[in-house]
């Protein structure tokens, strides 16, 4: 039979995977339901319960789905009768990230008891060393945060062409604002960007692609503007094929050290004259 150390050695690296996958219900579980977790982001008093745990990883995921990784690199356990402890390192962190700081880790310190016979952890610390800026690195944090803008409209064209709708809302906040083509006259919330998304992805059998050639992107902290002429591209399913330009311009917030999209704005060209949008307009 395991000891109590390899038990909790065990627990502590299972949920390090459900992390690393984005799986929220092994990451919640073996957690007691009146867990305290005082995390790297605010609030300074933690969160205090399972809900308010949970509630916590969905911006943790989607900055990871940006390329982050997860992973225990040290884990020392000590285990009691009833009450044990645990201390981690762990690689938390974007490639660019690790480029600019490669001894950077996550320090984690864990609080179990046993309830009914199982672990469970209790409690949580998460944190990072603060390091001190300079001017230096403050220059290579901002040009750092636009090359992971682009990155980010990269991947966006990649899972549009893969046809990959969760991944094409993988860098969406949950409370962005959209004015695109068509009504309502904006789109609130991650959901509803979601439901355009999925109406101009098409029927089976129809591929979507798009990129924007002359992308500019302006990064400053925590805020980043990125503009351009977006090109679609649609090979419908009798092989024909449709291309079109539109303009757009995209804000981004750095939340949790993860870059999402909090507004969007789509038009094309309006000929006052006519009365009518031109959707057919090149460049």
């Amino acid at each position: 039979m395991p000891t109590d150390e390899e038990q909790i050695r065990d627990l502590i690296e299972r949920w390090a995977e459900a992390v690393h996958r984005g799986d929220m219900d092994g990451v919640v579980a073996d957690h007691a339901d009146d867990v305290v977790m005082f995390d790297v982001p605010p609030p300074c008093e933690g969160v205090r319960g399972i809900e308010s745990y949970r509630r916590t990883w969905p911006d943790f995921f989607r900055w990871q789905a940006q390329g982050a990784v997860f992973e225990i690199e040290t884990l020392d356990v000590v285990a009691g009768g009833d009450v044990a402890f645990a201390h981690a390192l762990l690689r938390c962190g974007t490639p660019e990230q690790f480029a600019a700081s490669p001894e950077s880790r996550l320090r984690l310190t864990f609080g179990l008891r046993r309830q009914g016979g199982q672990w469970v952890i209790a409690h949580e610390h998460h944190s990072f060393p603060i390091a001190e800026p300079t001017e230096a690195a403050d220059a290579d944090r901002d040009g750092g945060a636009e090359q992971e803008v682009r990155r980010l409209h990269r991947r966006w064209f990649e899972a549009t062409a893969a046809r990959d709708l969760d991944g094409m809302m993988a860098a969406v906040a949950d409370d962005v604002v959209s004015y695109e083509h068509e009504e309502p006259l904006r789109y609130l919330g991650a959901e509803a960007v979601r439901e355009g998304c999925r109406r101009n992805l098409g029927a089976p059998g129809v591929a979507v692609s798009w990129d924007i050639p002359d992308l500019k992107v302006m990064a400053r902290e925590d805020l980043a503007v990125a503009w351009g002429l977006n090109h679609v591209r649609i090979k419908q399913a009798d092989g024909r094929f449709l291309s079109s330009w539109s303009r757009g311009t995209r804000v981004f917030e750095r939340r949790d050290g993860a870059w999402v999209m909090i507004h969007q704005h789509l038009s094309v060209p309006y000929d006052l004259g006519a009365g009518e949008a031109e959707t057919d307009s090149r460049l």
